[in-house]
């Protein structure tokens, strides 16, 4: 099966960088590309999950709560097997990580790992990780500030200037009516 890059870049950072915030990004910016894709729903699904593994792991329980409900709404097993992966494990991992949370345990955080069952697929990610110089299958770095805040050292500079832009657009939409 033929999948895109940004697909093969979100597991290699997935499972091999552990970083959730690049994961979101990469994966976000192919699905705003590409808003006819037939697997949009999916694509968002995964972006939910890599956003809930990040604020797991950050200890916003209530962040990974919503984002995690959000992911499970929207993955399923036959879309997930079609992508490659595990999907009956994705699925058990995701939901015993929601209900735990649900419930108010706390469990010490573990990274969930994605298991992707293409044999093609995997060597893709694993040849990306050596490029990246990690280990596929490797655990998050816990003492990695830049990784685990990741969203407070971006520079949001473009993100702010969109938003201006927007409501600037809309004032000026009001004023012409």
């Amino acid at each position: 099966m033929n999948y895109p890059s940004a697909y093969i870049s979100y597991l290699a950072e997935f499972n091999g960088t552990r970083d959730f915030f690049e994961c979101h990004e990469l994966l976000e910016e192919h699905w705003k590309e590409h808003p006819d894709d037939p697997r949009a729903l999916l694509w968002v699904g995964l972006i939910q999950l890599a956003v809930g593994q990040y604020h797991e792991r950050r200890g916003n329980s209530n962040g990974a709560l919503k984002m995690y409900e959000k992911a499970l709404g929207k993955l399923d097993l036959l879309s997930l097997e079609q992508l490659g992966l595990d999907g009956t494990r994705t699925i058990e991992d995701l939901s015993r990580r929601y209900d735990c949370l649900r419930k108010g345990q706390s469990l010490p955080y573990r990274d969930m790992t994605l298991v992707v069952t293409d044999p093609e697929l995997e060597r893709h990610c694993i040849q990306l990780c050596d490029a990246l110089q990690v280990k596929w299958g490797s655990s998050s770095p816990m003492n990695a500030d830049a990784l685990i805040h990741r969203h407070k050292l971006r520079d949001r500079s473009d993100v702010l200037a969109e938003r201006a832009a927007a409501i600037e657009a809309k004032k000026r939409n009001r004023t012409a009516e």
